[in-house]
């Protein structure tokens, strides 16, 4: 039972970007519904739980929210250029190594020698991993110049925003650590921190397109995908008390599996056989290299 409620984080999270993609919207759209979900199943789980905070933590947990809100707008943007099955391998693995270096700088992390060869190795896999998936294969394909123009620049301005997103990520994940908040009661200040950068979000969209995203109805259809990330974060909780983090974490990382695979079996991504290869020993790489480290941490 244990294990099966460690497999329901990796459900929850690698599900969202089939759905986000399904559902549709501009990424504005997508961000909103995605921090309103979040935000109702962090109030649930508040009424329940009743967690108490301290300001301090409350202020920390909440500019961990607005960090992830800008992590997942430029996931969501680079859906759109690159493609789920593309992007979610590149963006977990800048996300394990953003972390652990942050970790290892900031917060005295893998200390010894044998931690930071181990967790350095770990690293090397990732990067190897992340390189293999934006690798490209035509496999005979008639591609115009023009086309294969506009693919390389796709790609370029989504690893470039993937990058900056990635330090949003990061922030998510350190700020908290500098007030040790627990995460049961860091979940609702983060929420609200997101359901705030969303609406900063939303409104500078306004200004700037003059569209209204608000008032869009693919804005509150894309709760769904804020119910998926509430139920992946309270079980991911729920999780590490039960199986510790390294477990809980490790098993959590599937979900770029589910996310990729759904990429092209059910958004039909387009993959020539080389570049399934390619994604296929990418992944498996960031996923061997997240092990790792979740070990380490352990």
């Amino acid at each position: 039972m244990n294990i099966l409620i460690a497999l329901l984080p990796a459900l929850g999270w690698g599900i969202l970007p089939i759905a986000t993609s399904l559902i549709g919207g501009k990424p504005v759209n997508q961000l909103l519904g995605t921090t309103y979900g979040a935000f109702i199943i962090a109030l649930g789980l508040y009424a329940f739980m009743r967690p108490e905070l301290s300001m301090s933590s409350f202020f920390w947990c909440f500019l961990s929210g607005m960090s992830w809100t800008l992590g997942q707008f430029t996931q969501y943007i680079a859906f759109e250029k690159m493609g789920v099955s593309r992007t979610m391998p590149i963006s977990t693995g800048m996300q394990l190594v953003g972390t652990s270096l942050t970790g290892i700088i900031f917060f005295g992390e893998w200390a010894g020698l044998l931690p930071k060869l181990s967790g350095f190795a770990a690293i090397i896999l990732i990067v190897g991993g992340i390189i293999l998936t934006t690798k490209r294969s035509e496999n005979g394909q008639q591609i115009s110049a023009t086309e294969k123009a506009e693919i390389n620049k796709n790609m370029t301005s989504g690893l470039l925003i993937l990058f900056i997103g990635t330090l949003g990520y990061i922030g998510y994940s350190a700020f908290p650590k500098v007030s040790n908040a627990d995460g049961f009661k860091a979940f609702l200040p983060q929420t609200i921190g997101m359901l705030v950068m969303g609406t900063i979000f939303g409104i500078s969209m306004l200004i700037k397109n003059k569209t209204n995203p608000f008032k869009q109805i693919t804005s509150y259809k894309n709760i769904i995908t804020g119910f998926l990330f509430g139920f992946g974060a309270l079980f991911y909780l729920i999780s590490t008390r039960l199986n510790g983090v390294a477990t809980g974490f490790t098993l959590s990382q599937l979900c770029v599996v589910i996310s990729t695979v759904g990429g092209i079996m059910v958004l039909h991504e387009h993959k020539t056989k080389r570049e399934m290869i390619y994604i296929a020993v990418g992944l498996s790489l960031v996923i061997i290299g997240g092990i790792m480290i979740s070990f380490i941490h352990a």
